[in-house]
């Protein structure tokens, strides 16, 4: 097993931290992820960093922006996951994107994989496990003949405008049962 290149957040220190300090933590782990990316590509360019993504994703690298996005209210809730796992996993975006085949490479194939293990030394994992309720609230209630599924405004709004929905386990149309 690999050990970690980087060195774990602490937990109890990441505790204490105010918003602000927060964010210039993911941005002090965003410079060391980079450090550790320049080893192997030294003319990697500095991304932008962000606190603008909103829903049910804790990061984004944006190449249109030219930087990385991260979800303010995951980070406040994920403090270590987030400073220990989704920045690297953001930053091995970067720098795959910035190889000389990146805009061809899978988001999340052989390269992107093998940034996360050799170079930050953690497992490549595509998708987090945090409990996203707060950050994508879906207030519209929809019920199928199986189960009830909570719709954001948009979907909502789609839904009220014609756009038909349907379960994936049952198959069924959604139709709207009222707001939580």
């Amino acid at each position: 097993m690999l050990l970690p290149v980087l060195p774990p957040a602490d937990p109890e220190a990441l505790a204490e931290l105010d918003d602000q300090e927060l964010r210039l933590s993911v941005r002090q782990r965003a410079d060391q992820a980079l450090a550790l990316c320049r080893t192997v590509h030294p003319d990697l360019p500095s991304p932008e960093i962000w606190f603008d993504l909103r829903g049910k994703g804790a990061g984004q690298a944006h190449f249109g922006r030219g930087g990385l996005r991260f979800n303010p209210q995951l980070l406040s809730e994920n403090r270590q996951a987030f400073i220990d796992e989704v920045v690297p996993h953001e930053m091995a975006h970067w720098l795959v994107w910035h190889l000389q085949d990146g805009p061809s490479a899978r988001p999340h194939g052989h390269e992107w994989r093998t940034v996360m293990r050799r170079l930050f030394g953690l497992a490549p994992s595509v998708t987090h496990r945090f409990d996203t309720a707060r950050a994508s609230p879906a207030p519209h209630l929809y019920r199928c003949e199986c189960r009830e599924h909570g719709f954001s405004a948009r979907r909502h709004a789609n839904a009220q405008a014609g756009r038909e929905y349907r379960c994936r386990a049952c198959h069924a149309s959604l139709r709207h049962v009222g707001s939580a």
